[in-house]
């Protein structure tokens, strides 16, 4: 196969007959670094997750998936144009959104009521785009306005409204199993015949923030089942780390390694209510 791409975590080939193969691999990126050990199993996991929501948003937005690759980690789709925008779609306030909240009232150009807290629910999910960095570079976010001169009105209408629609039904699933989604992230593109298509990976740990919803408490950081225990680290004492350094973050300890892994076997046992093996 041609190889024809390597982002953070994935991989990305060109069979013979035209199709894409995608290769999750078991890296785990954080704060645009891609970090040191990787999380054993971590790419079979995401990648069997995302083949099960997949199935569960197909009346809802087409996918790009044509069947599973040879092993757990890959998976055979159809090649996409893909839109240079990030979907991101959030029901509840929290990370960069919470940032941008508490410096401007807003998130992505879309204006919030005063007195909101990390992790408070918002009235209504948000469409909060942000620009397609490269590897090494960081995302920033975008107005909808912006995406609408980057690619047409009409196009970042159904942009949001796609977006909105994957993050709600997700949010539902998710809700019934006792599971939060507070945000997610997902790439669109368009497929041969001009249709805009779900493709990467779809509501995983790494593209979502999952929190237990028995925990959830608004004022304070939840607990979760994606990878803000690694950024916890990152941003705590004990990695002796300086986000603004410009230097690459330590390894990540063995215990650290283990705890990340145990939590995204969870999500994807919770979610999917099957049993993951190793």
């Amino acid at each position: 196969m041609k190889h024809l791409h390597s982002g953070k975590v994935r991989d990305l080939y060109q069979t013979d007959d035209g199709l894409l193969l995608m290769v999750a691999s078991d890296r785990i990126s954080a704060f645009d670094y891609v970090l040191t050990p990787d999380i054993p199993d971590k790419g079979a996991i995401l990648t069997q997750m995302s083949l099960w929501w997949f199935e569960q948003l197909a009346d809802v937005v087409p996918n790009h998936v044509v069947g599973p690759g040879p092993d757990r980690r890959s998976v055979l789709c159809r090649p996409l144009r893909m839109v240079p925008v990030e979907c991101v779609a959030r029901g509840y306030l929290t990370g960069s959104g919470l940032v941008d909240y508490r410096r401007d009232g807003e998130v992505s150009g879309v204006r919030l009521e005063p007195g909101l807290v990390d992790g408070s629910r918002l009235p209504e999910p948000i469409f909060t785009p942000s620009t397609k960095a490269a590897v090494g570079e960081h995302d920033e976010p975008i107005s909808f306005e912006r995406v609408a001169a980057e690619v047409g009105a009409d196009v970042a209408d159904e942009l949001r409204r796609i977006t909105l629609a994957v993050y709600r039904r997700g949010a539902e699933i998710a809700l019934e199993r006792g599971i939060i989604l507070a945000d997610t992230k997902i790439e669109l593109g368009w497929d041969t015949d001009g249709a805009l298509t779900l493709g990467d990976e779809v509501l995983t740990p790494d593209s979502s923030r999952f929190w237990p919803l028995d925990q959830w408490e608004p004022g304070r950081q939840q607990p979760s089942f994606d990878k803000q225990y690694v950024r916890d680290w990152l941003t705590s004492p004990a990695s002796g780390w300086d986000r603004a350094s410009g230097e690459a973050p330590p390894p990540l300890p063995d215990d650290v390694v283990k705890r990340t892994r145990d939590r995204y076997v969870e999500a994807y046992e919770k979610l999917t209510g099957r049993s993951f093996t190793g």
